[in-house]
């Protein structure tokens, strides 16, 4: 079924939208605003659409089943439903699976970041009027294309330095939306956002990984000497974040989206196992018995910091949680929503991934 015609102000194609934080800016636009979304996925192996659990049934919802390097595919969508918002969350996001795979990194990030920016720009070129006044483009990025940080914070005017296959592909994929907003006008905006978490992440990830592996008293293995820095972004004020950028940013703009939050990875997980043990107690006594530092693996970078000042001054954004109680919110979820990471288990997750972290 088609939105051409929808009385909606907003049809907003989102790629990516079954991940982990397209599957957030997919439940807030559901929930929060009239606009009919259009989720453009092509449902590998992290996406999960129980992560939308509202979007059954509604009728300012579709699933499109596509990937988004197929482009005549993406010109069917485009012509079908008639969108005047396009958020790119579409991407390969494992740093550690860029490493011994990083072919299909080039392929989603840098081919289909391309593809799709030439489907957006035949649309857009045949919109008139308001029409084409009013279509954005809005491409999520990760602030890791800025290498790793020693001293201040990642600004929108920060060099970038990638250093891992991911990261690289991340960075090509926005100086791409860069290229074809200065040499086609197509009215595009960049976000990016330092590590997100939060509830419906794929256990893979530091966080959700290292809450499965506490509650099965597994050993908690961290890298190098666990003194890596990130800054840490609760999903849910991500997701706010890029929807006030999509429909408030300033074309050919980038905004930085980050929480002021920087923890140790050691520090994370041992955050991680006093909630555990506070919520979940173990008959075995404390779980940070169980972390165990790691090799380091190539290239991992030392600091990421964000700072978010010009999405906060010019747009009014504010993160509603800090990482104290961002994390405390997401292991009661995790401790709270045991079938859906169960069903991730049973399909042998654990047995393919049970010493992999990420950052």
């Amino acid at each position: 079924m088609s939105f051409r015609g929808a009385a909606s102000k907003h049809v907003i194609v989102v790629t990516g939208g079954a991940g982990f934080i397209g599957s957030a800016v997919v439940r807030h636009l559901l929930d929060g605003t009239s606009a009919h979304v259009v989720n453009v996925d092509k449902l590998t192996y992290a996406a999960n659409l129980a992560s939308i659990p509202r979007a059954k049934d509604n009728p300012r919802y579709r699933l499109e089943l596509v990937d988004i390097c197929n482009g005549p595919e993406l010109q069917k969508i485009f012509q079908t439903h008639q969108p005047n918002r396009i958020v790119n969350l579409a991407a390969e996001t494992h740093v550690d699976r860029s490493i011994d795979g990083p072919s299909k990194f080039v392929r989603t990030n840098v081919v289909g970041t391309f593809t799709l920016l030439q489907e957006a720009l035949r649309y857009w070129r045949g919109l008139v009027g308001a029409e084409r006044d009013d279509f954005r483009f809005l491409h999520v990025s990760t602030d890791e294309v800025f290498g790793t940080l020693s001293d201040g914070l990642f600004t929108e005017e920060s060099a970038y330095a990638p250093n891992s296959p991911y990261s690289a592909t991340k960075a090509g994929s926005d100086h791409l939306v860069r290229a074809w907003r200065q040499t086609y006008g197509l009215p595009t905006i960049i976000t990016n956002c330092s590590n997100n978490f939060g509830p419906y992440q794929f256990p893979e990830k530091l966080i959700p990984h290292m809450i499965l592996r506490a509650l099965a008293e597994e050993s908690l293995p961290v890298y190098g000497d666990g003194l890596n820095v990130r800054d840490w972004l609760y999903v849910e004020d991500h997701a706010r974040a890029l929807i006030l950028a999509l429909e408030r940013g300033e074309i050919g703009e980038t905004y930085n989206i980050g929480a002021r939050c920087e923890q140790t990875n050691r520090a994370v997980v041992e955050q991680i196992c006093d909630l555990l043990d506070e919520m979940s107690p173990s008959e075995h006594g404390s779980r940070r018995s169980l972390i165990e530092l790691v090799p380091d693996r190539p290239g991992h970078d030392r600091r990421y910091a964000i700072d978010p000042s010009k999405i906060e001054n010019r747009l009014g954004w504010k993160p509603a949680e800090s990482f104290k109680s961002g994390l405390a919110k997401t292991v009661r979820w995790y401790l709270d929503n045991r079938k859906w990471w169960e069903v991730i288990l049973q399909n042998g997750y654990r047995r393919a991934r049970a010493g992999l972290l990420l950052r």
